[in-house]
């Protein structure tokens, strides 16, 4: 087994929330009565943490009003969140992953409560062995959620494989030395991803379980 440990990022990997992000990220900044950020911007700063998300996103925001903006984003964020699923799918996925022996965690820019919301949810919570969130350590595209998970597992970074739908996830697995898989079908555009030289590009969760079981 190459990749013992197989790390998925949540929203817009796994899932189909990416673009319920970007919309309550536009409905919060126009509550605020700040400029609205276009669709580009504001899905590309899903999965960085908070305090990277909204300069870049509402670079007029004030860091006083942080606090303000998250509430409302949240607000918007619930209000939409009965309504996510995963990808078709990702279930069976990891269904397969998981008896076929594979480890599998999560590092997400979601935060803890977020995070333990959605297991819940969605009934994933015993597929995963560990996770990391954005409010526990270094956000991405820092490496210290791959770190600290690899760390936690007791595995090596050459037997790690990280998937995820944005450059941030990308990055992060390029700074912590570990071999990464992007997907297609979340927030970022392909282009951008196959601009980080991944190990694949993919499309659909049936290329992502084909990928994995050719190659891993």
């Amino acid at each position: 087994m190459r990749y013992p440990l197989i790390v998925f990022d949540w929203d817009g990997t796994l899932m189909d929330s990416a673009a319920a992000i970007t919309v309550s990220i536009q409905e919060a900044a126009r509550d605020l009565g700040l400029p609205v950020p276009a669709r580009e911007a504001a899905s590309h700063v899903i999965g960085l943490g908070l305090h990277d998300s909204l300069q870049s996103a509402v670079p007029s925001l004030p860091p006083a009003r942080y606090a303000e903006f998250v509430t409302a984003y949240r607000l918007h964020f619930r209000a939409r969140e009965d309504s996510m699923d995963l990808f078709p799918g990702v279930r069976e996925l990891l269904e397969r992953l998981r008896a076929g022996g594979w480890r599998l965690a999560v590092a997400t820019g979601k935060s803890r409560r977020g995070l333990d919301r959605a297991l819940e949810a969605t009934g994933l919570g015993p597929y995963f062995a560990a996770s990391r969130c954005a409010d526990e350590t270094n956000p991405k595209p820092h490496p210290a959620m791959l770190l600290e998970l690899m760390e936690e597992i007791e595995v090596l970074r050459e037997q790690v494989l990280m998937i995820g739908d944005t450059s941030h996830d990308l990055e992060m697995a390029r700074s912590a030395g570990v071999d990464a898989v992007a997907v297609a079908y979340g927030a970022h555009p392909g282009e951008a991803l196959r601009a980080l030289a991944p190990r694949a590009v993919v499309a659909s969760v049936g290329e992502l379980q084909a990928w994995i079981a050719a190659n891993s």
